[in-house]
């Protein structure tokens, strides 16, 4: 009889429910969308029934023409550093604050004073920033005390759905890494930062491994989802550690590169791994007792689709990858920086923009869609050269739609001077990581070696030492260029 685990992967723009055999075999997927709401100047919520609406519909949708009983369990991977306040009986108050959200600049500012930026920063492996989901639940304290005194629980997306599945509040150690309130060495509520804080710490739900079972399929949620009563419902993890596994990365000091909408450079290890100049971030992983550490920037594909949207509206980047083709390594020293959002890693300044710098009369389309990509690979190359501080890096994983062009992929390897493998499935990184929780979790693997199941290695990629002198001199100018214009962004 067959078996399947359904992984669901719980984004910012929708839910995709995943059923895989437990053999490793996709066998089919749905995604079902949801709204953000922006407004004011900075804030964005969400309606987690919409979440649960979300679930239900895409579980039904992978689960027919099988056996619900086949379904042997279920868990997720889900957007992080979120607050949805519940009542004792899980019921939202409001809407939830996402991780978008970055309406909290008093509430990081109070922590500051408290507590400090390089304590901060030692204690969770994370910056102060508006974005934790700690400062929000001090903004709701603050802004909303009547929601804030009805509150029993301050829960993450992928808890929610746990709650509406189980009936249990819970949330698992690398989503609870991303609240800014854990005590990362010690995986547990700090008392020094809840304390600076002024929340009541029972807002905090209780911690559990990713692969821990939350409980199993209640009647009713099963009447609502589709799923057999008493499927074991398996914890899962946030998206940022899940996309460090499903990309293959289960071993010490393994890396791997993401270049989908925004991008980052990730992977584990054993040791919490902390940055001197504090370049980047430190999760806990969903392999328990390991750590995943993690340097994102803002705009990788949104530049390229900007671009595309500027030069080349509607054209598929297939073809946009064979003109960047017809241009040569450095763009004939056209130079873009790519901090259209703003820029976390490496730059954490908000104040910045995009730039194309060096413009000639020679310079051809074709010049200022490679360019973009290179400008987002020399951002990212800043990043690896953190890691490499601390680690000997000469091969990365690569995933996320940027890892479909192999004009793409083989920039980043010639940028980065590093080996690049790409798996056979690029876009599929968090789906495949929350299947393997759950096969883990439901004890049917032994462990996450078992992500060999899912994952085969493509294609690789190999520097082109050709291109080594004009990637090092541009790489001078790119750094030297962001120091020049620093003063010049905050005149915006």
């Amino acid at each position: 009889m067959a078996q399947y685990i359904i992984a669901h992967d719980l984004g910012t723009s929708g839910n995709k429910a995943t059923l895989f055999h437990i053999d490793g075999r996709f066998v089919k997927s749905c995604t079902i969308p949801y709204e953000v709401h922006f407004f004011g100047k900075n804030c964005a919520e969400q309606d987690p029934e919409d979440w649960w609406a979300a679930v239900c519909r895409a579980t039904q949708n992978v689960m027919e023409g099988i056996e619900k009983t086949d379904v042997i369990a279920i868990s997720f991977s889900a957007q992080m550093q979120g607050c949805l306040l519940v009542d004792g009986k899980g019921k939202p108050l409001r809407p939830s604050i996402i991780w978008a959200d970055q309406r909290a600049v008093k509430e990081t500012e109070h922590l500051n004073r408290e507590i400090g930026f390089d304590r901060m920063y030692e204690l969770t492996g994370h910056r102060l920033n508006p974005s934790y989901t700690l400062e929000k639940i001090m903004w709701l304290k603050e802004h909303e005390p009547e929601v804030y005194q009805k509150a029993s629980r301050s829960l993450q997306a992928k808890d929610y759905i746990l709650f509406r599945l189980t009936g249990e509040f819970a949330t698992d150690y690398s989503d609870a890494s991303g609240t800014n309130a854990l005590d990362l060495e010690h995986l547990c509520w700090s008392d020094e930062i809840v304390e600076a804080s002024g929340i009541r710490r029972s807002l905090l739900p209780e911690l559990h491994n990713s692969t821990d079972i939350i409980g199993k399929v209640t009647k009713e949620a099963a009447k609502a989802s589709g799923l057999c009563e008493g499927t074991p419902v398996i914890c899962g993890g946030g998206d940022g550690p899940c996309a460090a596994v499903g990309a293959g990365c289960i071993h010490d000091n393994e890396l791997f590169a993401t270049f989908g909408t925004s991008a980052w450079i990730g992977g584990t290890t054993k040791e919490k791994f902390l940055d001197e100049e504090k370049i980047f971030f430190c999760f806990a992983n969903i392999i328990p007792g390991k750590y995943m550490p993690c340097g994102a920037m803002q705009a990788a594909g949104s530049s390229y689709s900007y671009i595309r949207g500027l030069l080349e509206p509607g054209r598929p980047y297939s073809e946009l990858n064979a003109m960047i083709e017809k241009s040569p390594a450095g763009a004939k020293e056209l130079l873009f920086l790519p901090y259209m959002l703003g820029e976390r890693c490496p730059r954490w300044n908000e104040e910045t923009s995009g730039a194309f710098l060096g413009i000639k009369m020679h310079h051809t389309r074709e010049d200022y869609i490679r360019a973009v990509i290179e400008g987002v690979a020399y951002n990212l190359e800043l990043i690896l050269a953190a890691y490499r501080k601390y680690l000997s890096v000469d091969s990365l994983i690569l995933t996320g739609g940027g890892a479909k062009g192999d004009v793409v992929c083989q920039i980043l390897s010639d940028v980065f001077e590093a080996k690049l493998r790409t798996p056979d499935h690029v876009e599929e990184a968090t789906s495949i990581a929350a299947a393997v929780t759950a096969g883990v979790g439901a004890g049917v693997y032994h462990s996450f070696e078992e992500i060999t199941r899912f994952l085969k290695i493509q294609k690789e990629y190999t520097p082109n030492t050709g291109n080594e002198a004009v990637y090092h001199k541009m790489k001078r100018i790119f750094d030297a260029s962001y120091y020049a214009l620093e003063s010049v962004y905050k005149m915006f």
